[in-house]
């Protein structure tokens, strides 16, 4: 069910399809509500209503052919200059985008059901209606465009990444960092050696999501451990081993445990922050490679790590166990810990960055203030990527006023402040 609701998130054909059945459905009983209404407000004759039809016809043809051939367009130019890890995060899954095509296609089979019933009178009220949705089509149609060219700055995708990462960041870290942690390995050392191992035995996939409520549930109800031996986002092999069981837990049906496990070809930002970090560090790789050179894009995607580091950081990053209501260790799950999310937020962009000023600054800004403003065990893989950036300025920058200059902390790159000209004069 989680693999057909994923799936269908992001399916651009669903919704048109949807239309046409509640076109089929409806127009049947328009044709009655007109017969028994008996409405002459229009005032069309045949032949009026005719050109009027065939003119809804045209329009809505027209702007379908329009629309499919810009999307394809678009993800072209999205996967070239960003990242194609946001063709179906972003824009297969548009509702603006969906709803638009929907609207469309109803309109398309609705005026031409009504030109085929077209006879020896005109249905008042199922013109007017057509006329209307013609109307409404132009409507969208003009809006689509105004919103699929702001849609695609690099600034709203990057916006609506972050978004998501923290939608992501809520379902897999729910609590505040107020507990402090227990070490994974004593977690496993309390607990008597491993029953029974479940193996993979479907084709070779990424791990999307796993049912954790029904895991607790059963190994609740047997009184065992259930250990997950990978993480989400993670690629998974035929063979591979899935589960590792203990106590009671040994006794649970494999296909269940199998069926709680969601697996897919592409990684999704559901169940996954960590994926949320990928995006918006590739879209800034991307945005600073050779054939591209557009720092000021790799700064707004730092904006956002920037943002999403802050919100994470307050989280309970929980050290893999996840206990039954009566505090009972129950799933063993493995989980990014702060320092893979400080990794893949810095290590790239600064190895592939740090030579360019903008870059460089924007960098330091965020390291520092995530250092001033989050609690002090956070402090230690943010002090070494500083000390890491600023071993990076001293290899690409030759010139010691250019290293001062990109030792200078900024949020907008190269802001040009009158702080930075004291900073540098000093």
């Amino acid at each position: 069910m989680y693999g057909t609701t994923s799936y269908a998130r992001s399916a651009l054909w669903i919704v048109p399809i949807v239309a046409i059945a509640i076109e089929i459905a409806a127009f049947p009983l328009l044709r009655r509500l007109d017969t028994w209404l008996g409405w002459q407000f229009t005032g069309l004759d045949i032949d009026g209503a005719k050109a009027m039809l065939q003119a809804v016809i045209t329009f809505a043809l027209s702007f379908m052919v329009f629309t499919f051939g810009s999307l394809l367009v678009a993800i072209q130019i999205a996967g070239g200059q960003l990242t194609p890890r946001i063709i179906a995060t972003l824009l297969l899954s548009d509702k603006v985008v969906r709803y638009s095509v929907g609207l469309f296609v109803f309109t398309l089979v609705y005026a031409v059901s009504a030109l085929n019933r077209l006879e020896g009178s005109v249905h008042q009220l199922i013109v007017f209606i057509a006329g209307i949705l013609g109307v409404a089509c132009m409507a969208a149609f003009l809006f689509l465009i105004d919103y699929a060219a702001r849609l695609l700055r690099p600034v709203s995708v990057l916006t609506h990444v972050g978004e998501e990462g923290m939608k992501a960041v809520d379902s897999v870290y729910p609590l505040l960092a107020d507990k402090a942690a227990v070490e994974p390995v004593m977690l496993r050392n309390a607990l008597d050696g491993p029953r029974r191992i479940v193996e993979h035995q479907g084709n070779s996939q990424i791990i999307l999501a796993i049912n954790l409520k029904a895991l607790i549930a059963e190994a609740q109800r047997l009184d065992g451990v259930i250990e997950f031996v990978h993480q989400v986002g993670d690629f998974v092999d035929t063979g591979e081993p899935l589960y590792v069981l203990y106590g009671g837990a040994a006794a649970i049906d494999a296909s269940m445990l199998r069926a709680s496990v969601a697996f897919g070809i592409e990684r999704t930002l559901e169940q996954d922050p960590l994926f949320a970090f990928r995006i918006l560090v590739d879209i800034g790789l991307k945005a600073l490679s050779p054939a591209i050179n557009d720092p000021t894009t790799a700064v707004i995607a730092l904006d956002q790590v920037h943002g999403l580091l802050r919100y994470l950081a307050k989280r309970n990053l929980r050290d893999e166990a996840i206990r039954d209501p009566a505090g009972r260790l129950r799933i063993i799950l493995p989980t990014p810990n702060w320092e893979d999310y400080v990794n893949i937020a810095c290590n790239e962009i600064r190895i592939c960055g740090a030579g360019n000023m903008q870059v460089a600054r924007r960098l330091r800004a965020m390291l520092e203030d995530l250092i001033e403003s989050l609690p002090a065990e956070r402090h230690s893989q943010l002090q070494l990527q500083l000390v890491l950036l600023d071993r990076t300025i001293e290899q690409v920058f030759p010139l010691a006023e250019d290293r001062a200059l990109a030792r200078i902390p900024d949020r907008q790159g190269l802001g040009g402040s009158s702080r930075t000209r004291r900073s540098i004069g000093h």
